[in-house]
């Protein structure tokens, strides 16, 4: 529930005498902006889906699998198994033959058993959940498992405090101290901080100042620089692009 509709649904309206003009805007203004409220959410979940599917084609590529559809492929259990393979090089129980629903369960549990004997946390998610195709739980799935296989293990240590960050707050400390003193970047999220492209060309340049010509570009130019930051390093570094530059 956002802070808007919260407000709305929190308002007394005793005592209160609405005209029925004002009531029928109200109720405008509501539908209107629930229905915002739903086009940004279904745009933000294919952004997602997007993402995730390349990510885990970008891993299933080293088998010579890949799927088309993150929602419909995994589902079958099949899938899941062989990328928890490739991620962690263990292997896995062989999977159960046959494409009916009780297969698919089967082997659906086969790989989130070997999740939580990884010490992976999946809170109210079952194997029906998957093999039913739940939007909200196959993106939480591949988030959790983005989280353990390659971003868990990221840490860095602060000399100075002896404290030592994890994860995300790592993974942003380094990015502030490699992009540190480039023109017009300052990173503070991972969201509005990377939207003109910037950054990301500050990264690579900082790594390889050979492949980027950071004085040339110009921070009003957004798609540019980021079509020019993920093509070099898919390119020149090997690095998959999971993005699209919209």
């Amino acid at each position: 529930m956002t802070e808007i509709e919260s407000l709305v649904n929190n308002v007394r309206w005793d005592h209160v005498v609405v005209d029925e003009d004002f009531d029928a805007g109200n109720n405008s203004s509501k539908l209107f902006e629930r229905s915002r409220i739903k086009a940004l959410a279904d745009e933000r979940e294919l952004v997602q889906k997007k993402t995730f599917q390349k990510w885990v084609n970008s891993h299933l590529i080293r088998v010579n699998s890949k799927i088309q559809d993150l929602y419909v492929d995994l589902r079958d259990g099949k899938m899941l198994m062989k990328l928890l393979e490739v991620l962690s090089g263990e292997r896995l129980p062989r999977p159960t033959k046959g494409k009916m629903r009780i297969h698919c369960l089967e082997n659906v549990d086969k790989a989130l058993t070997f999740l939580h004997e990884q010490r992976v946390h999946l809170e109210n998610m079952g194997a029906h959940d998957i093999v039913d195709g739940s939007a909200r739980l196959t993106l939480g799935l591949i988030w959790t498992i983005i989280l353990r296989f390659q971003i868990q293990d990221i840490t860095i240590e602060e000399y100075d405090n002896n404290e030592t960050r994890s994860a995300k707050d790592a993974l942003l400390l380094w990015c502030q101290m490699k992009t540190a003193g480039y023109p017009n970047v300052n990173v503070r999220n991972f969201t509005t901080s990377w939207r003109d492209g910037l950054a990301f060309n500050a990264l690579i340049h900082k790594h390889r100042p050979d492949l980027i010509h950071y004085e040339k570009l110009q921070k009003s130019n957004a798609m540019y620089n980021l079509n020019n930051a993920f093509t070099v390093a898919e390119e020149k570094l090997g690095l998959t692009s999971l993005l699209d530059p919209e």
